[in-house]
């Protein structure tokens, strides 16, 4: 007979039985059912993720500090150095060539070059933004730098 919706059973050892508290003193566990005497834990428990038993919680004592700015654009930051010797002349530079040899992480979504390092090799780079060095000296390697819309 295979297993039914009526025959389900956890493992043995999976489920405890009850603990029966404040049934007697003859049980172990009777008058104060294990809480001890008197006191905030023997009257309400538990107590909520970060009470401190009344005194000022941490987050209302340590002062808030500057801001974040919601508008911020975080582009991942690709030095010229870095490409080197990773395409050949003539080749594309973007996002997708840069994710698929693992120069820049998956979850990156704007790029900006930076001037970093030298480049001897023409590519073709498509990226969100460029720093005026890296713009120059890809430039003067026989390259060129398209922004895309970012």
């Amino acid at each position: 007979m295979g297993t039914t919706l009526h025959t389900l059973k956890p493992p043995k050892g999976a489920r405890h039985k009850m603990k029966r508290v404040g049934r007697g003193i003859g049980s172990g566990k009777g008058k104060t059912s294990g809480r001890g005497m008197k006191g905030q834990m023997a009257r309400r428990q538990p107590t909520r993720p970060g009470f401190e038993g009344g005194q000022n919680p941490i987050h209302r004592r340590v002062p808030k500090r500057g801001f974040v700015n919601i508008f911020r654009v975080e582009y991942q930051a690709v030095n010229l150095a870095l490409i080197e010797g990773q395409y050949a002349a003539g080749e594309e530079v973007s996002l997708e060539t840069l994710r698929a040899k693992g120069l820049i992480p998956k979850r990156a979504k704007l790029i900006k070059l930076l001037g970093t390092g030298d480049i001897k090799t023409a590519v073709k780079v498509k990226v969100h933004a460029c720093s005026e060095t890296a713009k120059s000296k890809l430039e003067a390697a026989g390259g060129s730098v398209e922004l895309l819309e970012a």
